[in-house]
C-alpha cells in the first residue's frame, strides 16, 4: 500500500457537517446532517512515521486533546498502517456543547484525515471507530454520510440505514448562549421507562419515518413528540417546555436538538416567521440566543459547495 502524495492530501479542506440527533423520540437512533460545517485543512505532513495528527490551530479553541487527534490515533492503531505526522488547522461553524454534533464532526474529520494520507476505509470501519469514541452512533452516522440516517447496534458493530429527507423541509434551530455537556444531559435520563411511554415513542418514531418518506407534513407535529428524554432534560434546557407548547401553523414540529440546549423546529416556506417566533420566545425572557435556518446536507456536495453560509443567524 502506498501513501497518498502530499499534494493530494493538502489540496482541499476536509469538510464535515454538523447534525441534529433524536428528532423527538428517536433517542440514540435518528440523526440528520445539517449545513453547518467543521473544516480541517492539512497544513503540513511530516514523513516521520509518527502516525499521529496534531491540531496546530483551532477556531473556536479546544482545551485538552482534540477529538480529531483521538480519532486519528484510534483508527491508526486499529488499521496497523504507518502514517506521517499530520498537522491541521480547524475552523468550525458548529457551536460546541449545543446539541448540534460538534464532537461527532470533529471525530469524523480525524477519520477523514487518516483516509486522506492513507486510503479510503469501509464505511462500517469508520462508523465503528466513531461510535467507540462518541459512545453512540446517532450523530456520527449523518456526519459520515450525510442526509437522514438511523443506526442499529448489532453483533458485528453499528450499522447505518439511509432515509429520504423531503426537499424543502428546513430546521429552524435556536441555540441559547448557555452550553450543555452531553454527559450532564445523559445523566438526567431515567434508568427505567414505563411501558406506555416506550410504546408511545415507538409509535411516533415509526410515524415520523413514514411522514418524512411520504411527505405527509401534517403528521410531523405529533410524530416528533417524546416521553423519553425531553421531559427529563427540560430542567436543563432554557425554554424547552415553552417551545414545545408553541402552536403556530408554520411550525410543523418542535423537538430538542440532540442533548440540547438547542431546540429545533421543522418548517417549509415560512422559515423567517418561525425564526421570529423562536427569537421572540427567548427575548421575552432575556435569554441570549442565535437562531438559524438550516438545510439538510445530503452528502453529495463538493468541498467548495459546503462553504455556502447557513440561512438565518440572528442573535
Amino acid at each position: 500500500m502506498s501513501l497518498k502524495t502530499n499534494s493530494l492530501a493538502l489540496a482541499e479542506p476536509i469538510s464535515v457537517p454538523g447534525s441534529v440527533a433524536n428528532l423527538g423520540g428517536g433517542f440514540d437512533t435518528l440523526g440528520v446532517a445539517v449545513e453547518l460545517y467543521l473544516r480541517a485543512r492539512i497544513v503540513e505532513i511530516r514523513e516521520d512515521g509518527g502516525s499521529r495528527l496534531v491540531v496546530r490551530r483551532s477556531h473556536p479553541p479546544v482545551s485538552g486533546e482534540n477529538a480529531l487527534e483521538r480519532a486519528f490515533a484510534l483508527i491508526a492503531a486499529q488499521s496497523g498502517l504507518s502514517t506521517p505526522t499530520v498537522l491541521v488547522d480547524v475552523d468550525s461553524e458548529i457551536p460546541m456543547a449545543a446539541g448540534l454534533g460538534s464532537s461527532a464532526a470533529a471525530t469524523v474529520a480525524g477519520l477523514r484525515a487518516f483516509e486522506r494520507v492513507t486510503r479510503p476505509l469501509p464505511e462500517s470501519v469508520l462508523l465503528a471507530a466513531a461510535t467507540e469514541i462518541e459512545g453512540h452512533a446517532d450523530n456520527a452516522a449523518p456526519a459520515l454520510i450525510g442526509g437522514l440516517t438511523s443506526v442499529v447496534d448489532g453483533v458485528g458493530g453499528p450499522a447505518v440505514l439511509r432515509w429520504t429527507w423531503p426537499e424543502g423541509l428546513f430546521l429552524v434551530v435556536a441555540t441559547p448562549s448557555v452550553g450543555l455537556a452531553t454527559a450532564k444531559a445523559r445523566a438526567a435520563l431515567p434508568a427505567m421507562l414505563p411501558r406506555k411511554d416506550a410504546v408511545f415513542n415507538l409509535q411516533r418514531v415509526l410515524s415520523l419515518v413514514h411522514a418524512l418518506q411520504s411527505g405527509e407534513d401534517a403528521r410531523l407535529r405529533e410524530a416528533v413528540r417524546d416521553r423519553w428524554h425531553q421531559p427529563a432534560r427540560a430542567a436543563l434546557v432554557p425554554l424547552l417546555r415553552e417551545a414545545l407548547a408553541i402552536d403556530d401553523p408554520a411550525v410543523l414540529g418542535t423537538f430538542l436538538s440532540g442533548a440540547g440546549p438547542s431546540i429545533a423546529m421543522l418548517a417549509r416556506r415560512d422559515t423567517s416567521h418561525v425564526e421570529q417566533v423562536l427569537t421572540a420566545l427567548y427575548e421575552r425572557t432575556g435569554v441570549a440566543v442565535t437562531v438559524r435556518t438550516l438545510g439538510v446536507y445530503q452528502g453529495t456536495k463538493t468541498f467548495a459547495d459546503a462553504g455556502a453560509p447557513a440561512q438565518g443567524g440572528r442573535s
